[in-house]
């Protein structure tokens, strides 16, 4: 009878303790960053105006967070950046009405905001083959789109992407609505996107991808003639990617990150009475001037 008692305590032991173990396991993945993202945290660029930008302490932790400070004058207010995460660019082969069968290119990502402030993303994601010279806007393709919502995420409707879990945007609908803030200690609120390309050349092996709107950093450059006008800089994130293997038998695996990624100030076609358009501190565009998918947009 005992022996029967000590017996049963031990297995109601024993199967406490694997519940557990399995209760953290999950409880940990639920949390977990996802370990194929890659994160991007604010920095400071040395065309950065005077002062802080406002995210870089309370993304390191601090109990006290301090924004990063620029020496040249440290009372200025400074700028502010959001988060990016993102995957390595990835492949999927789609059948584009009025385009035939075509390999696109696809970079998944998400945004952060960490800046105290609800802030408009308005993005701009440039693909340049730094072997070939070659240059490629992202474009709006609705039935890429649906083909990377249903790999990325099953929880989604693909003819309703933002129906799912991640709510996958494209570099349209992500500018609709702010991207909300995040908190210190509290929850972070990432919304998801994804920037499309349907042209790379196929005889390319290194590339860069430039992200502008992750900031409202402005640096204005003396004319280069005959040009007149300032040329007008934004800050922008370059993250760099090299092609392993063959070319006619292209995998997402082969598409390798080339560290590090890198806080500039890229030169734009924003005129340089446009500039004072753009909104540092997040207001929304107009409606009525809301951009097309390509063109140059308001931060």
């Amino acid at each position: 009878m005992h022996q029967s008692v000590k017996l049963s305590r031990s297995f109601w032991i024993c199967a406490g303790l694997i519940l557990s173990a399995v209760s953290a396991v999950f409880s940990g993945l639920a949390v977990a960053d996802n370990p194929n993202e890659r994160k991007i945290p604010p920095a400071a660029s040395p065309l950065d105006p005077p002062g802080g930008i406002n995210s870089a302490a309370t993304l390191a932790g601090d109990k006290d967070p301090k924004p990063e400070i620029n020496p040249r004058n440290p009372k200025a207010p400074g700028i502010w950046v959001l988060d990016f995460k993102f995957t390595d660019p990835r492949i999927v082969k789609v059948d584009i009405p009025g385009r035939g069968q075509r390999v696109c290119w696809y970079l998944k990502y998400s945004v952060t905001n960490h800046t105290g402030e609800p802030r408009y993303f308005l993005p701009e994601f440039e693909l340049k083959t730094q072997d070939r010279g070659t240059i490629h806007k992202d474009h709006i393709l609705p039935k890429v789109q649906q083909a990377i919502v249903k790999l990325e995420d099953p929880t989604a409707d693909p003819f309703d992407p933002e129906s799912g879990y991640l709510r996958i945007r494209n570099s349209v609908t992500i500018a609709r609505e702010p991207i909300p803030v995040s908190t210190m200690g509290g929850p972070n609120k990432p919304i998801h996107g994804v920037a499309i390309w349907d042209d790379v050349d196929p005889d390319a092996a290194k590339y860069s991808i430039f992200i502008t709107g992750l900031s409202n950093g402005i640096a204005l450059a003396d004319p280069i003639p005959p040009a007149t006008e300032q040329t007008v800089r934004r800050k922008t994130l370059q993250i760099n990617f090299k092609r392993l293997g063959d070319k006619y038998n292209l995998k997402s695996e082969e598409i390798r990150f080339v560290p590090p990624a890198q806080w500039i100030y890229r030169a734009t076609d924003l005129q340089l009475g446009a500039v004072a358009g753009i909104q540092p501190v997040g207001k929304p565009p107009a409606p009525e001037k809301a951009a097309a998918p390509g063109q140059n947009k308001p931060n």
